[in-house]
């Protein structure tokens, strides 16, 4: 018997890039076709970023929450969310929550210090940048990180939800974070933490001159392992 995975998605592509691994990668460790039972439930993203854009994560967490309901409902054993924003309204209710959850900033700091980085550019949404989610988890293994200037950072915030959310991976943005990832590497930094879970759709690592930290797929693997305990 496997753990049954529950899914709060947030954002779609996240979300479904998330789901795909589990399944495509599952087979490693369940046999061929094979994964845990996962169960997805999605909130639409448009009520998501009304507190958001407001700044109100309690607001934020209570439809985290909702979705936790739900997917206990369904039998899920335990919960992830491929969305590292919503981790800061995750942050606010976790203890609240009727299931155990997998947290994605636990699972990229662990990954980076067991491959022995000291220095991540973290990039992501602009709330997760200049936000709480990373620096804790980070610090605890002695992680040290930077950010992209905040004209880079309004940027890449743009993209994310003008174009990524939305399905949308071209060469422009692609070539932007390249040259941002470059300028991190100038600055020192010896690995790029990719936290936003649609960033890894868009660059890969023969797109970036840095080593990578795909959140998205470390959370999915973290969930496979999980399940399989």
């Amino acid at each position: 018997m496997t753990k049954h995975v529950g899914i709060v998605g947030v954002s779609a592509e996240g979300a479904a890039l998330c789901y795909r691994t589990l399944c495509v990668e599952g087979a490693a460790l369940f046999g061929r076709h094979g994964h845990p039972e996962v169960t997805l439930h999605t909130i639409p993203l448009a009520d998501y970023m009304r507190p958001i854009e407001a700044g109100d994560w309690g607001a934020a967490g209570e439809l985290v929450l909702c979705s936790a309901a739900r997917l206990r409902s369904a039998g899920a054993d335990f919960l992830i969310c491929p969305d590292n924003t919503a981790h800061q309204a995750i942050d606010r209710v976790r203890e609240r929550s009727p299931l155990p959850w997998l947290h994605i900033a636990e699972e990229v700091a662990a990954a980076a210090g067991a491959r022995g980085f000291r220095r991540l550019l973290l990039l992501g949404t602009r709330y997760l940048m200049e936000g709480p989610v990373y620096p804790p988890k980070l610090a605890a293994k002695g992680i040290d990180f930077e950010t992209p200037p905040a004209k880079d950072r309004e940027r890449i915030n743009t993209i994310i939800f003008d174009e990524l959310v939305n399905g949308r991976f071209e060469e422009p943005a692609r070539a932007f974070l390249r040259e941002v990832i470059d300028r991190g590497r100038d600055d020192g930094c010896d690995a790029a933490a990719l936290c936003c879970t649609e960033i890894p759709i868009l660059i890969g690592e023969a797109d970036s001159s840095l080593p990578i930290l795909d959140s998205t797929r470390l959370l999915a693997r973290a969930a496979l392992r999980e399940a399989a305990a």
